[in-house]
């Protein structure tokens, strides 16, 4: 298992942050993602779709779920693929400014069968999941101006 761990902060309010990267919407311009929703809030499952969405997602779409669900604070998403699974966690706090502090971990967790397989895999991955934490730091921006109409 690969875990890392990053951290920005915004001028914006919290509740403009949590919209932006707590509530998936059908599709997501910043990510080029479609997202089939089900449920709300802890019991809420969806299905990620590279681009935009039309009909139905196809099988073998990545199923994910939401683990742990606090307003306004933390949102944790584990997402299911073939061979491995990630799981995300986004976690909000206030600042002094009045602006918020994004904590962001993602852990990535082969599902190989062989010891010698998660150990191989999971040294590789070390890099990758870093690589993503600060990828998708650099993301948020983007996706508060898109909740706050920009």
């Amino acid at each position: 298992m690969s875990s890392a761990t990053g951290t920005r902060e915004l001028p914006e309010p919290r509740d403009d942050v949590w919209r932006a990267l707590a509530v998936l919407a059908p599709y997501c311009p910043v990510c080029d993602v479609s997202y089939v929703v089900t449920g709300s809030g802890r019991r809420t499952t969806f299905v990620a779709v590279p681009g935009r969405l039309e009909g139905e997602p196809p099988a073998g779409a990545p199923r994910g779920r939401i683990v742990e669900w606090t307003p306004g604070r933390v949102v944790v998403t584990s997402l299911e693929l073939t061979p491995e699974t990630w799981t995300t966690r986004i976690e909000l706090a206030d600042t002094p400014s009045g602006g918020t502090r994004v904590t962001l971990t993602i852990t990535h967790e082969t599902r190989a069968k062989r010891r010698l397989a998660r150990l191989v895999q999971g040294r590789a991955a070390r890099p990758m999941v870093a690589r993503t934490v600060e990828s998708e730091l650099d993301k948020v921006p983007a996706h508060v101006d898109l909740v706050r109409g920009g």
